[in-house]
């Protein structure tokens, strides 16, 4: 391999065509200079420079050095400039959220890229085991979770309260175990989970999920109240999913006497030091999930 040191010195001195010029410009000795050219002919064992008293011209081995050499010197300084690069708004930032939240957070962080088009948002719906195993594998800079992290590898930070809610038609006003058995139940991947939780506080007749009938089930985040805004049964999500839905004036968001909420969780992989724009994100995901919670189920 070519030593960037002696391949520096050649160029600066094919470029400025003078020996004591280039000792100067190099902080060097003139013997300094001679000494490592001759090191770098000896290394690549060919001539670069044909000695004409004080002057001297390239040879053809010294001019294609020259040209590829001074590429090679440029990119060495750009990956360094890269390499030390720290900015808040500058490069990428990879984030993670479960669904309902990240039907929140993304908008949110495209605004930000809009004011800062240089910082560039990537960001997955990922389940709570997904986000922890590519934080771990260091596949995302972020993410948040609605349970903390069980990983050495990871840190996880409880941030914010996430209102758990019971959504029905616009048609329905008053809520009592006759409306929802009435009703049935609209499913998705957390529901069983969100609707013990939630039902359990508020119902004393409640045992389990399995006293409704199942009207529908969806697995898409954005359509779970589809079928709910249709009349076809009630659902249990997060406030996010359910504020985030595209009909708002065909649901009811009902306030029940005893919330419920679910802990969220920012999390980023714990021996990382983070980025000044990882870090920036990461405020700006605390300060939006905190303002969020003060919002009230109550339609």
């Amino acid at each position: 391999m070519i030593n960037p040191v002696w391949l520096k010195t050649f160029c600066t001195l094919a470029d400025l065509g003078h020996f004591t010029k280039t000792a100067e410009a190099l902080f060097m000795t003139q013997s300094g200079v001679s000494q490592q050219i001759k090191k770098l002919e000896e290394q690549l064992a060919t001539a670069l420079l044909i000695r004409e008293g004080k002057s001297f011209t390239l040879t053809d081995a010294g001019m294609r050095l020259h040209a590829d050499g001074l590429k090679l010197l440029q990119a060495a300084v750009l990956l360094e400039q890269n390499v030390k690069q720290d900015e808040p708004f500058v490069g990428q930032v990879r984030v993670a959220t479960p669904g309902s939240v990240g039907l929140t957070v993304y908008p949110f962080l495209l605004d930000i890229q809009a004011q800062h088009p240089a910082l560039h948002i990537s960001h997955a719906f990922s389940p709570n085991k997904s986000i922890e195993r590519d934080i771990e594998l260091r596949l995302f800079d972020l993410g948040v979770m609605t349970q903390p992290s069980t990983s050495a590898d990871v840190i996880t930070e409880a941030i914010a309260q996430e209102a758990l809610v019971l959504v029905t038609s616009n048609e329905t006003e008053t809520l009592t175990w006759q409306t929802l058995q009435r009703l049935g139940y609209i499913g998705h991947p957390d529901g069983h989970q969100h609707c013990q939780a939630l039902l359990q506080a508020n119902f004393s007749q409640f045992e389990h999920p399995s006293q409704f009938q199942e009207k529908g089930f969806s697995n898409q985040i954005s359509l779970i109240l589809e079928p709910v805004s249709r009349g076809f049964g009630f659902s249990v999500l997060p406030l996010y999913a359910a504020r985030a839905f595209h009909a708002q004036e065909r649901i009811r968001i009902h306030s029940l006497t005893a919330p419920v909420n679910e802990t969220l969780y920012l999390c980023r992989h714990t021996h990382v030091v983070q980025s000044k724009r990882a870090r920036f994100i990461a405020q700006q995901i605390k300060l939006l999930l905190k303002d969020k919670q003060q919002i009230k189920p109550d339609v």
